[in-house]
C-alpha cells in the first residue's frame, strides 16, 4: 500500500471558513489543571505512572502543576475570550469529581471547581463543552482492572449521571470519551501510555468493547434521563488514519486494516446497523486464535442486548 505524505496547511484567514463557522480549543484535565493531590482529589493512572516509572518521560515532567488551572482557571477563561472562542472543550477529572471512583462519594470541592469554570466561562460568552473521560482513570478502578474490567462501563455510567446532573442545566454539548483508540492502543495494547499495561492479544480488545459500551451506557443515561429535561448533544471524540490501496488488490488489504483500526474496531458497534465487531475482524481473530492454540477467540464477545444498546450511540 502507498502511504501519501501529510499535506500542509497554512495560515487561515475570515474568508477561509463559512459563515456562522465556530471556533473552540480543547485541553485535558492531567495536562492543565494541576493540583493533583489538593483538596480529596485521589491519584489517577496518570499520577502513578509519572511518580512510579517516572525514567520512561525524556525530561522526568509530570502533570502535578501542569498549566495550574485549577488555580487559573479565571485567567484561562480570559485567555479564551481574547482567542475570541466560542467553545472550551475542558474534561473534568473523574478522580476530581467523585475521588472514589464510585458515585457514592461527590467531592465538594471538585463540584465547586468545575461549577465554576462553566458558570465563569457562560459569563463570557463561551460554550462549555465537558469531557467526561481524557485517559486519566481513578487508581482505584485500575486497581480492579480499569477498562479490562466489564463492570467499569457501569462505573463510568454512574459517574457520568452525576456530572449530567451537576452540570447539565448549563452545559449543551458532551463528550464522553477522548480518543478511545489511544486509550485501548496504547495504553493495554502497547503499554506506551498509562495504565502501561502491553497486552496486544486480548487485553487491547476487552479494553475496545469496554469502553465502547461505557460510552453506549453513558448516552442512554442522558437519553433517558436528562434529554428531557436540558435537551443537550453527546457523542465521543476519536481520531481516525485512512488508508487507501495503491493498486486493486492492494484495495482488500486496505479496506481490512481500516477494520482493524479506528474505522472498524471503534465505529462498527455505534454506527453499523448490525452492531458489534466488524465481520472480517471476528473472522481473522478467530482463525488466528485457533491457529495459536486458544480454545476460543481473543475477542470477547458482544451480546444481542448489548448490540442493541450500543447502535446509533454516536450523536445524541
Amino acid at each position: 500500500m502507498k502511504f501519501p505524505g501529510t499535506v500542509g496547511a497554512g495560515c487561515l484567514s475570515e474568508s477561509d471558513v463559512p459563515p456562522g463557522f465556530r471556533w473552540g480549543a480543547a485541553t485535558a484535565a492531567y495536562q492543565v489543571e494541576g493540583a493533583w493531590n489538593q483538596s480529596d482529589k485521589s491519584p489517577s493512572i496518570w499520577d502513578k505512572v509519572v511518580h512510579e516509572y517516572n525514567h520512561l518521560i525524556q525530561d522526568r515532567s509530570d502533570g502535578d502543576v501542569a498549566c495550574d488551572s485549577y488555580h487559573l482557571w479565571k485567567r484561562d477563561i480570559q485567555m479564551a475570550k481574547e482567542l475570541g472562542l466560542d467553545f472550551y472543550r475542558f474534561s473534568i477529572a473523574w478522580t476530581r469529581l467523585i475521588p472514589n471512583g464510585f458515585s457514592n462519594a461527590i467531592s465538594e470541592d471538585g463540584k465547586n471547581y468545575y461549577n465554576n469554570l462553566i458558570d465563569g466561562l457562560l459569563a463570557h460568552g463561551i460554550q462549555p463543552m465537558p469531557t467526561l473521560y481524557h485517559w486519566d482513570l481513578p487508581q482505584r478502578l485500575q486497581d480492579l482492572g480499569g477498562w479490562t474490567n466489564p463492570l467499569v462501563a457501569d462505573w463510568f455510567a454512574d459517574y457520568a449521571r452525576v456530572a449530567f446532573s451537576l452540570f447539565g442545566d448549563r452545559v449543551q454539548y458532551w463528550i464522553t470519551i477522548n480518543e478511545p483508540t489511544m486509550v485501548c492502543e496504547l495504553g493495554y495494547g502497547l503499554g506506551l501510555v498509562a495504565p502501561l499495561i502491553k497486552e496486544p492479544e486480548v487485553g487491547k480488545y476487552m479494553c475496545i468493547k469496554n469502553i465502547m459500551m461505557a460510552h453506549a451506557k453513558a448516552y442512554r443515561v442522558y437519553e433517558r434521563e436528562f434529554k428531557h429535561r436540558f435537551n443537550g448533544k453527546l457523542s465521543l471524540a476519536n481520531h481516525y488514519v485512512w488508508y487507501e490501496g495503491e493498486t486493486d488488490s492492494d484495495g482488500i488489504a486496505a479496506e481490512l486494516t481500516r477494520q482493524f483500526q479506528y474505522y472498524g474496531l471503534y465505529l462498527h458497534a455505534v454506527y453499523s446497523k448490525e452492531g458489534g465487531w466488524p465481520p472480517a475482524v471476528e473472522q481473522h481473530i478467530a482463525e488466528n486464535s485457533r491457529r495459536e492454540g486458544y480454545n476460543s477467540s481473543r475477542l470477547p464477545t458482544f451480546t444481542q442486548e448489548e448490540k442493541d444498546l450500543a447502535r446509533g450511540m454516536i450523536l445524541q
